[in-house]
């Protein structure tokens, strides 16, 4: 299972995939939701504000239902992914954070069948709220990889429905 963080749809829209003219690739995230592929963290979908065009989207029909991962996130294993970023943040670094962690924790829960999926890149020198995604999961033997790399593994092409 790829589990998305909020820059993967936010990203894919703004630069790759206007929901507007790509239809195709937003009906093919809602498939491989149904089908246990992808999905969202319900902390994840909160970042997306109700207001912008991922949000309409979001929901709209089942695309909600659809990507969102229906579980509850151990709290230790969110504090262990804090732990990674620094043992002593302070409020406004917490805040910086986000809910990235939660993001890691749901993978780190199933390291086997699960990985975090983020544009975000590797930078190993950054330190304490300025880590990334990437460092982190490294860090803690989460997989991860970038959109373009899911999008290989799950074989998306503009066709994929005819191969159903």
């Amino acid at each position: 299972m790829h589990l998305l963080d909020a820059n993967v749809l936010i990203t894919a829209h703004n630069l790759y995939y206007p929901i507007g003219r790509f239809p195709e690739f937003w009906d093919w995230l809602v498939h491989m939701g149904e089908a246990g592929e992808i999905k969202v963290p319900v902390e994840i979908l909160e970042e997306i504000t109700e207001g912008s065009e991922i949000g309409r989207w979001l929901s709209e029909a089942d695309n909600f239902s659809a990507l969102r991962l229906d579980e509850d996130v151990d709290p230790a294993l969110v504090q262990a992914v804090i732990e990674k970023y620094a043992p002593d943040l302070n409020d406004a670094e917490i805040i910086e954070i986000g809910r990235d962690p939660f993001l890691i924790a749901y993978a780190m829960a199933h390291r086997a069948e699960r990985t975090v999926v983020t544009v975000e890149a590797s930078k190993p020198t950054a330190k304490r709220a300025n880590r990334r995604i990437p460092d982190v999961c490294n860090d803690l033997d989460v997989r991860w990889c970038n959109s373009f790399e899911m999008m290989t593994t799950l074989n998306f092409t503009t066709g994929w429905r005819s191969r159903i």
